[in-house]
């Protein structure tokens, strides 16, 4: 009887440390639908941890575990799986990558300067918040190949006055300043005495300092100089650029520089002739003014009709 009980107790253990090493079922069935929002079911499958690790590394992507192969429960972690997992990024296709790269390749003229349909299409340092007499002076006048001695000085003593001021506050008194200075006629001008001289200089509708009125009275002399000895102020201008407009491309207003070795060059030998105010920043606006110079953008309506005028044969009048 007592080997009986001992057989009896040795039984109930080892069925104890079975049960005590089996896994809970209730575990992972619990904790599972918190991960994965689907019912879980017990199954016979041989999909281990390893090949659940395998699966999760290649993104549920395994072609080798068809649909047939797997169980409904295998079938439902690799749902969860592809849902957990991140997406790839889709590629766009060609065509939409090459018309991306075809916008990003646009000028940035275009972009920063965009015009209205049927709008004609200028240099983007134009815009819509461009005073009209700004606006003006770029359509009709910047770019324009000029060969009158009174118009050159005009535009000479105007480029002088950007020291104090913009092309929109000379513009603005560019009447007054024709008025007052008879015209820009060299010769005129250079006959002007002190009290002409103090009257400009009082003037309101100008605010032009002293300096300045007597810079523009002074240079008028030396223009006067000029045309005795080479028959024309034009003349002697264009000689500098072989009596041929320098034609640019430029894409972009960086491009465009403030000063180049043609201006250097004419403004040495202005000064040496006496002339003020004529620094080589000052004469290459001077020639970007009168045309000795075509500096509009490439994609600037009036850079085309600007070069078709420089380009016909050179006439001094």
């Amino acid at each position: 009887m007592y080997k009986a009980n001992v057989r009896k107790n040795g039984l109930e253990r080892s069925k104890s440390v079975k049960e005590a090493q089996k896994p809970s079922q209730s575990f992972f069935p619990k904790y599972l639908k918190k991960v994965y929002p689907i019912g879980l079911q017990k199954s016979t499958s041989s999909l281990s941890l390893s090949s659940l690790s395998l699966s999760l590394s290649q993104n549920s992507n395994d072609s080798s575990l068809t649909a047939d192969s797997l169980t409904p429960l295998d079938q439902k972690i690799s749902l969860a799986l592809r849902l957990i997992s991140p997406r790839e990024k889709k590629e766009p296709p060609p065509s939409a990558t090459k018309t991306s790269q075809q916008q990003q390749q646009q000028q940035p003229s275009q972009l920063n300067n965009p015009t209205e349909p049927g709008e004609l299409r200028r240099c983007n340092w134009i815009t819509k918040n461009s005073d009209k007499a700004y606006i003006e002076f770029h359509d009709e006048c910047w770019g324009v190949p000029a060969y009158d001695d009174n118009k050159l000085f005009e535009l000479l003593a105007m480029s002088g006055l950007l020291m104090d001021y913009n092309w929109t506050e000379i513009l603005k008194r560019k009447e007054i300043l024709r008025e007052v200075f008879a015209g820009f006629d060299p010769h005129a001008v250079a006959k002007m005495e002190e009290k002409d001289i103090m009257e400009i200089e009082s003037n309101k509708a100008l605010s032009l300092a002293e300096s300045r009125v007597r810079c523009i009275v002074d240079n008028a002399k030396c223009i006067v100089k000029i045309v005795r000895e080479c028959g024309s102020f034009s003349n002697y201008i264009w000689g500098h650029v072989n009596h041929k407009p320098t034609i640019n491309k430029y894409k972009y207003p960086r491009n465009v520089p403030l000063r180049s070795p043609k201006a250097e060059a004419i403004s040495k030998d202005l000064v040496k002739r006496g002339l003020r105010l004529v620094g080589p920043v000052i004469v290459h606006s001077f020639m970007q003014a009168a045309g000795l110079t075509i500096d509009h953008l490439v994609d600037c309506y009036r850079h085309s009709e600007c070069v078709s005028l420089a380009e016909r044969p050179w006439r001094h009048i």
